[in-house]
This record gives structure tokens, sequence and C-alpha cells, in this order.
């Protein structure tokens, strides 16, 4: 097709153009209505990537299997917890989902000085069809489900206080592989609109964690400041990377050492078999004398490297000269 169109060529594109009937329109048209269009806040852009929120999946993964064996031997009810989703928000959009009355455990995040990472706060919220359901369970009933919206008693909290320190406590083994952190429960706090740990205008990370047991399913869920949080992942990204260059280093090390000992020079020695004499018999050996051997001409002879057996083989002759085939190979790794 010419790069410039002349006018009889313009003119027949515009007739062709003209001739669309309006059923063809429409349904132009609704093609690009039903194109799904996502909004995009450009006041609040979004601060993690998608392979940054693979990384925190992968830490509330582990997490989730930590939580389910715990909720299990805990109920004497087979658990399962899992990962609904992680999500990034602003905590007053959170803080306004929520129940006036729900079980909010506080913890303290205390870093190592070595991280260099500032304290921080981490929030874990239950849904209450799962604090009534616990509260019920471990005060000796059937941990039915029970979804209330009511104040909780002072030993109702006394019980859901020893979970999220026991929690806590699994928190921290999820994260010890990217950094040192030490989760330190401050408070319970059971009104929603008066816990303000967090700013309501900071970032947060929202883990939703779904779980199932007996008659319950509901969630909990887990708060962590987002700036926290992307240093956390960031330390995980130096780690992988800093792991990853070790290896290589060592990789190449180990080949350096390799190449340098397939150039050394071994003697190798081919042993037909062993046999005993006096010292008067051998004074009386002369040519063509023979000598038998403690082994069967069938026997595979001993190859020596270094006076250590390393392969068995057999005697024969390849072009014109003396060979070895090699039959057996020996653990030289021993």
């Amino acid at each position: 097709m010419p790069d410039v169109l002349s006018q009889s060529q313009i003119d027949e594109l515009l007739k062709n153009l003209g001739g669309a009937d309006e059923k063809t329109l429409e349904n132009m048209t609704d093609n690009l209505n039903e194109k799904q269009v996502k909004v995009y806040d450009f006041k609040a852009p979004k601060k993690f990537t998608k392979e940054q929120f693979k990384s925190i999946r992968n830490i509330y993964e582990s997490f989730s299997k930590t939580l389910s064996s715990y909720l299990t031997s805990l109920t004497r009810f087979f658990c399962r917890v899992e990962v609904l989703q992680i999500e990034e928000q602003h905590y007053y959009e959170f803080n306004n989902a929520l129940p006036d009355y729900t079980v909010m455990g506080n913890l303290d995040l205390i870093f190592d000085e070595a991280s260099d990472m500032l304290d921080t706060k981490c929030m874990i919220q239950f849904s209450n069809a799962v604090s009534f359901s616990l509260i019920d369970r471990l005060l000796g009933g059937y941990g039915k489900s029970i979804d209330v919206s009511r104040n909780f008693t002072d030993i109702e909290i006394r019980v859901m206080k020893s979970v999220i320190e026991k929690m806590g406590l699994y928190l921290k083994d999820v994260f010890a592989p990217y950094v040192d952190v030490e989760p330190l429960l401050t408070n319970i706090e059971t009104n929603a609109r008066v816990n303000q740990t967090i700013g309501a205008d900071e970032v947060i990370i929202l883990a939703t964690l779904e779980v199932e047991y007996n008659d319950v399913k509901n969630i909990i869920t887990i708060t962590v400041p987002a700036l926290s949080m992307e240093a956390i992942i960031s330390k995980a990204n130096k780690s992988y990377n800093a792991d990853s260059n070790r290896s290589k280093k060592e990789l190449m090390h180990k080949e350096g050492i390799i190449k340098q000992i397939s150039r050394s020079n071994f003697k190798i020695e081919a042993i037909l078999a062993n046999t005993t004499v006096n010292l008067s018999e051998i004074l009386s050996i002369h040519k063509g004398d023979v000598l038998l051997l403690n082994a069967p001409i069938e026997k595979n002879i001993s190859l020596m490297v270094n006076n250590e057996k390393l392969f068995d083989g057999k005697m024969g002759i390849i072009n014109h000269r003396k060979a070895v085939k090699i039959c057996n190979v020996y653990d030289i790794r021993r």
C-alpha cells in the first residue's frame, strides 16, 4: 500500500466507513464499554510492585501454616488457615470497615539494632465469630460460631491475650529469615473507634487470613505500616542477593580448585595378582619358569592410583600395545 493515498482512494475509504450500519456501531460501542477499566488514584499512588506483594504473600503464607498448626492443637479441631488477600490501603479505610466491638491486639515490633530499622506497630484483629468461638472452646465449650456485637469481658480479653501473644512469637519466626524482630504485645483494644495506634492517614499493608474449623469460617487480619514492610522486604532482597553472590563465589572457587587438581599427575599401576615365594625359590628361578598366582584367569586386575585401589579392569591389546579396560569404578570420595 502506498504511503500517500490518492484522492480517489480517500473517497472510497470514506464511502466504506459511511456504509456501516447503526447496529455495527452499537456493537463496537458495547465492546468498548465491556472492557474493565481499573481506577487509579493519582493522589495516593501505590507504593508496592507485584514482586513485592509476592514476597509479602510468601511471608504470610508461611505464617498461615504455622497458625493452622497452632489453632489445630489449641481447639482440637482440624483448622485451615489461608491467605485471602494482601492489599495496600490507608488505615482509616480499614478502621472504618470494622465493627464497633472487635478484638484487636496491638504489638510493638522491636527490631535488632544491627538492622538499622525503626521500631514500628503491628495490629492483629479477630472477627467476632473467631473470637467468641475460641473463647468458648478454651473455656470448655464446643467452639460454636457466635457472631454478636457486644463488648468483651475482662476474662474474655485475658483469654484472647494469651492467643495473640503466641501469634506474636510465630510472627517473629516468619520474619526471622529477613530481619531480627521482637514482637511485644502492648495492649488489647476492643473498641475499633478509639484504637489509634497507627495514624489514620498512614498507608498500611493489610493481610487477610481466612480461618476455618468446626463450623467457624471467618477472618483474621494483620496490619503493618507500609514503610516498615517495605524496609523488611528490602532487607529480604539484600539478603537474597548476598546469598546469591556468595553461592556464585563459592561455585567459582570450587571450579577453580577442581581445575587445578585436574592438572595434577598421578601414578597408575596395574596389579595382576599376588603370590608368595621364599628366597631359595627366587634364587633358583630361570628363564622359562612359570609362577602360579593366587587369582583365577577370569578375575579382573586391580588398578592402583597412588597405592589406592580405584578401578577394576581386564587386560587386552589395542594397536599392538597392552591395555586395560575399566570394568568397575570405586567410590573415590570415601
